[in-house]
């Protein structure tokens, strides 16, 4: 049974802060700073189901709201203010649990936040990226134009997606991570949609798909953390 999650507060700035959630069972191995989507914060049952699933695998996760979340608000935040609150996340991430790996990301809006501002300036011991739904581009309109700041991300990043996503085609997913090369990892989810849902004429439930999502991302981020070069490891 993993430990309850503990309330946090993550400033941004001087002026504003909003509330996190860190789930940090004994020895993780390393943790997730995990950013909401755009129409459901952080204790929504989805990511409440990751974060229990991933410390039961021995990975921390720190989730959080952006500030139009923690204001009741439904419109998501300019990207600046976004990709700030991400950065704010990280900080607290790092001096919550020093020395721990970080994996940057989330679900939708909030992993590709969490990608702009690597993008923009390297996030402090982040070790890695993952997309729980990368959001490629608008329902019914492919497009590959916010995929282009991933070229400046040089950190490994992994891709958790949906064959019925809506907001990835795969074909132009796989042709994005093709081109992001060895960096990047494309897990496929048969039949699992923009919030891996899944029909129930597929024959799978929504449950073996958190399962078979929580055990890719642990096997990568382990991999991750493998790969760091030994004097970049927690001792």
């Amino acid at each position: 049974m993993p430990p309850a999650a503990e309330p946090v507060t993550i400033p941004i700035g001087d002026a504003r802060q909003v509330s996190g959630l860190l789930l940090a069972p004994a020895g993780a191995r390393s943790c997730f700073v995990l950013a909401h989507g755009a129409g459901a914060g952080m204790r929504h049952p989805f990511l409440e189901q990751v974060a229990s699933g991933l410390a039961q695998r021995g990975i921390a996760s720190l989730r959080y709201q952006f500030p139009y979340m923690e204001q009741g608000g439904r419109r998501p935040d300019p990207p600046g203010l976004a990709q700030a609150t991400v950065r704010a996340a990280v900080a607290t991430a790092g001096r919550l649990l020093p020395g721990l790996p970080l994996i940057a990301g989330g679900k939708s809006f909030g992993g590709r936040m969490s990608s702009q501002e690597e993008a923009a300036s390297a996030l402090p011991s982040v070790a890695g990226l993952a997309f729980l739904g990368f959001p490629l581009h608008q329902p019914g309109r492919p497009s590959l134009q916010r995929a282009q700041h991933l070229q400046e991300v040089g950190l490994p990043m992994l891709f958790l997606q949906g064959t019925r996503d809506r907001l990835a085609e795969i074909q132009l997913l796989e042709m994005v991570v093709r081109q992001l090369g060895e960096r990047a990892t494309l897990h496929i989810l048969q039949y699992a949609d923009h919030s891996f849902a899944v029909p129930a004429r597929s024959g799978r439930s929504g449950a073996e798909v958190m399962q078979e999502m929580l055990d890719a991302f642990t096997a990568w981020a382990d991999q991750v953390e493998a790969a760091r070069p030994a004097t970049a490891r927690r001792p």
